[in-house]
């Protein structure tokens, strides 16, 4: 400290920079420590001041947990989907989607959490509503496996289109009456390849119709953003 006074060019710029807001900048050598010491036992006295920015240890190891509960949903929330309507099939427990698994408690669900690049619109949520915003978003009757993509651009497109709508995409009038032609042109399509080749092989399109209808959405929205 004494050499940044003497000779500040000798002291590095980020230490110079720090030494330059101390008080007593400028002042003679033998009056600076003084100066100092009355400098930093005023923040003591004051340290009230400062409190609020001292972290909670607790709460911090609970924020990281939820950050790690939301990208389990991200992950797996696909293989806890409903898409058995009929209710015969009999999914596996997904283990990392138990908040328990992350050492939450329900005592904890009324605590706000900050919630990361969850795209929800809001910088924090209780973890009771954030829990069941992640369900409707990952684990309702459309079933999201993308994590697995390795650009992070189209990844984080796909993640901001879910999550923006809890999982459940509004479409207007023309775009449902859109859609229904597709399908209605797609199915007219197989049964006429169907009576016209009956012996050939061919892929089918049943229950996988609707498919081909997100794709097309999916890619004209694409180019919509890049061709505004």
């Amino acid at each position: 400290m004494k050499t940044s006074l003497t000779d500040p060019d000798s002291v590095d710029a980020n230490w110079r920079s720090m030494f330059q807001q101390l008080p007593g900048t400028g002042v003679k050598p033998d009056q600076f420590h003084s100066k100092t010491r009355d400098y930093f036992r005023r923040l003591a006295k004051d340290a009230s001041r400062y409190s609020s920015a001292i972290s909670d240890p607790d709460t911090n190891a609970k924020q990281v947990k939820v950050l790690q509960l939301i990208n389990a949903y991200r992950f797996r929330g696909h293989q806890h989907a409903n898409l058995d309507p009929l209710g015969l099939w009999k999914q596996d427990r997904v283990a990392d989607l138990d908040p328990a698994y992350h050492d939450l408690t329900e005592a904890d669900f009324q605590e706000s959490f900050n919630v990361g690049s969850f795209a929800i619109g809001k910088d924090t949520m209780k973890l009771g509503d954030l829990i069941d915003a992640l369900k409707q978003t990952y684990c309702g009757s459309i079933g999201a496996e993308y994590m697995h993509i390795t650009s992070t651009e189209e990844k984080r497109w796909i993640q901001q289109r879910i999550e923006s709508v809890a999982g459940h995409a509004t479409f207007s009038a023309d775009e449902k009456k859109r859609f229904l032609n597709e399908l209605t042109a797609a199915e007219g399509l197989e049964r006429y390849l169907g009576a016209k080749f009956p012996g050939a092989k061919r892929f089918s399109l049943e229950g996988g119709g609707r498919a081909g209808a997100d794709a097309e959405r999916a890619d004209s929205s694409r180019r919509q953003e890049r061709h505004p």
